[in-house]
């Protein structure tokens, strides 16, 4: 019988021929995360199960990112928590401030998710990971710690959505723009639960990079995963990096699907969400009038080379707006040298935008960029809700690095076509 990519992922891994939607399976896990907001509670959970030990040291990643370099007592306690289990239990993928990244940037870069795989991280974003064809998603810290025990989960099998992506990609529109374009179309909850696999001849001649994006913002539909079928793209990616061995799955040309939903690219222009839904994307010639204080250009969505690499393009032989803070917020380590080595800080610097280590601070309102009353900032993070980056009366649009870096520059929101 024909199955999805997910769906024979999940029967692989629940040792089974096949599996149906809606079922409830048990699988074992290739690898588990969490960081330093998530995994102390995890931590405390693992203990107060009794556990002696986790069940593989090799397939667990602890990854201090969202408050690091410590901002208060609080974060240094939880940092310190991370630090501790990792040394108790012999956990190899422990990243410390200064080999850290930001943690759904760093593994795939790091070879330590891979096609096939079956990821669960307490976060969210962990979905992230099917842009290199793995089923990923995001779990709460209770479910990482019986993980972290037994090396299994628990998940009801979600029905899959194909989206294909067809049509020419017009200037300056990115795999941010589809991926908002696409919430912005099915809303907020229109793949609750759901597999969204993102197909056609657009998705196979996006980058690795764009791909992640898009991946990574499939929960901000509701979706239980989102995953592209790995490619010759997704090898030449991998293959220099796997830490171990890997598979591509892709779907049976026969294989059910809930809805399928064509997409034709060549209608779309960059796209901006506005406050307080990601599902509220919206051309970005109708929010020309949008004053900003603020650009933020990183987070997990947006923080890599290729993202830099369209900011620093942009804002080439140009300076932000006087009035406007700009933080451009390198993903990784590997990252931040890479961009240093390419001449992109120089660009940053001449442009007088400000340079952080890897963060997901201003992401969450944690730290490195908090939003006070009445502010509004454009950012290429994933979620705007209320209070998102600050103050509850502040507001987040969510943009591509392309339109935020024109927006600094403009000192409202606005495309780089405008420049």
């Amino acid at each position: 019988m024909a199955m999805t990519i997910s769906e024979k992922i999940l029967a692989e891994h629940a040792g089974r021929d096949r599996v149906e939607p809606e079922e409830l399976i048990e699988v074992r896990i290739d690898f588990g995360l969490g960081n330093d907001i998530t995994a102390p509670i995890a931590i405390q959970r693992f203990r107060e199960a009794g556990a002696a030990r986790v069940f593989d040291p090799q397939r667990i990643a602890l990854i201090p990112d969202h408050f690091v370099p410590n901002k208060d007592i609080n974060s240094a306690m939880q940092a310190k928590q991370l630090r501790e289990f990792a040394l108790e239990h012999n956990i190899q993928h422990y990243f410390e401030v200064g080999r850290m990244g930001i943690e759904h940037a760093l593994l795939p870069e790091k070879g330590l998710v891979l096609p096939g795989d079956v990821v669960i991280g307490a976060d969210s974003h962990t979905c992230t990971y099917g842009a290199l064809g793995a089923f990923a998603t995001g779990v709460g810290s209770t479910d990482l710690a019986a993980a972290m025990i037994t090396g299994r989960i628990w998940f009801k099998v979600p029905p899959s959505i194909k989206f294909v992506y067809q049509g020419q990609l017009r200037p300056w529109v990115s795999g941010k723009d589809l991926i908002l374009w696409t919430i912005g179309q099915i809303g907020a909850d229109g793949a609750r639960y759901r597999a969204m696999e993102f197909t056609g001849p657009v998705i196979a001649a996006l980058s690795m990079d764009q791909r992640f994006t898009m991946a990574n913002m499939a929960i901000e539909a509701g979706a239980k995963n989102g995953i592209i079928a790995p490619d010759e793209t997704t090898r030449a990616y991998v293959e220099t990096r796997a830490q171990r061995s890997y598979r591509f799955y892709e779907s049976d040309p026969e294989a059910a699907y809930e809805r399928t939903i064509t997409c034709d690219v060549s209608q779309i222009e960059p796209q901006v969400a506005v406050p307080p839904s990601p599902a509220n994307s919206q051309p970005v010639s109708t929010l020309a009038h949008t004053a900003v204080d603020q650009v933020v250009i990183g987070s997990c969505t947006n923080g890599r080379l290729e993202d830099l690499r369209i900011a620093a393009r942009v804002l080439a032989g140009r300076r932000v707006a006087p009035h406007v803070r700009c933080l451009i917020i390198p993903a990784t380590q590997a990252v931040y040298r890479q961009a240093m080595e390419e001449g992109l800080f120089a660009v940053f610097l001449e442009a007088e935008a400000a340079i952080s280590t890897p963060t997901c601070g201003p992401c969450l309102g944690g730290h490195m960029g908090i939003l006070a009353s009445g502010e509004r900032a454009v950012a290429t993070t994933n979620r705007n809700f209320v209070g998102r980056m600050g103050h509850p009366e502040s507001e987040v649009y969510l943009a591509s690095p392309a339109v935020a870096a024109a927006s600094a520059v403009l000192g409202r929101i606005g495309s780089p076509e405008e420049l």
